[in-house]
Formats: C-alpha cells, structure tokens, sequence
C-alpha cells in the first residue's frame, strides 16, 4: 500500500490570501488545490438567483460541492499525492468538525492560518473582482462585510489541539 499525502486545510477570512498561498503552494510540491470557490463559481455562477432566500440556495449548493470535494481528497490523498484544501470554514464549530472527521480518516492534517486586518482583505477582494478571471468568485462589498463578519479567528484551544501553522 502507498503512502497516503497529507491534507493541508487553509483556514481565514475572505481576502486574506488563502489562494495565491495554495497556487504558490502548489508549485513547489506535488499537490493538487481544491478550491471551493472554484467550483462554486464554475457549476452555479451563471445560474440564476432566487429572488428571496439566496443564501439558502447558496449554502445548499456550497454543501453539495463540500461532499464531493471532500470525496476527490480522499481519493487524491489516497494516491499519495497531498491536497491543499479552501472550502470556506469559516466558524469554530465547523473547522471542529471538519478536524474530527479528517481525525477520523485517519489523515495526517496541516492546518494553515492565513489572516490580515479587514482593510487588507477588503481592498484584496476589491482588486480581484476588478482584474479576476471567469472563474473567480467575485465577492460584492455588502457579500464581504457579511463573509467577514463570519469569521472566527482559532482560539488558543484549537490552535494548540490542531498545531495550526500561521503563514
């Protein structure tokens, strides 16, 4: 049996880098980057958007997408190669619950923290919607005051239980 790869989960708030560290990442060793985004963007971008409950729609189809990108780590981790994975865990109970599962799988696990103060992340977002490609997810500005909101940095406790790396 061959050695499985590791799973590198990128953790912070929208904005703060966590892309171009995967793509930087991925040239340099033999990975491959899942990126929810990515497919978020490319299987529901042009579809169109409820005109009430659009963020049910979106959370159901971020779920979808979760599973099978989840299935295709499990699947390229299994081949030896390791994956670098974004999907968007933004709150404390879900990373939990992302880290017991991978726990779980028995899979080895480096949890990357890539953060920057509001501004910095904002005026990021700003810039890729402006110059981004047609598989970018472009974030409007309510949608990232909203996202980063969201976001709740690790505690000490989830920091020391999962050794999270600071990039």
């Amino acid at each position: 049996m061959s050695p499985r790869g590791t799973l590198h989960l990128l953790i912070g708030p929208v904005g703060a880098g966590k892309t171009t560290y995967a793509q930087r990442r991925v040239t340099r060793s033999p990975a491959v980057f899942l990126d929810l985004d990515v497919w978020m963007v490319r299987l529901f971008g042009a579809d169109p958007r409820p005109p009430e409950g659009v963020m049910a729609w979106y959370l159901e189809r971020r779920e979808r997408c979760r599973g099978v990108l989840w299935d295709l780590t499990l699947g390229v981790l299994a081949c030896g190669t390791d994956v670098v994975l974004e999907i968007g865990l933004l709150g404390q109970q879900e990373r939990q619950a992302f880290y017991e599962r991978a726990r779980s799988e028995g899979l080895e696990l480096v949890v990357h923290l890539l953060d920057a103060p509001r501004a910095t992340c904002r005026e990021r977002v700003a810039r890729r919607n402006q110059s981004s490609g047609p598989f970018t997810q472009r974030v409007p500005p309510e949608i990232f005051e909203r996202a980063y909101d969201a976001w709740e940095p690790p505690t000490e406790e989830e920091r020391a239980a999962w050794a999270i790396v600071d990039e």
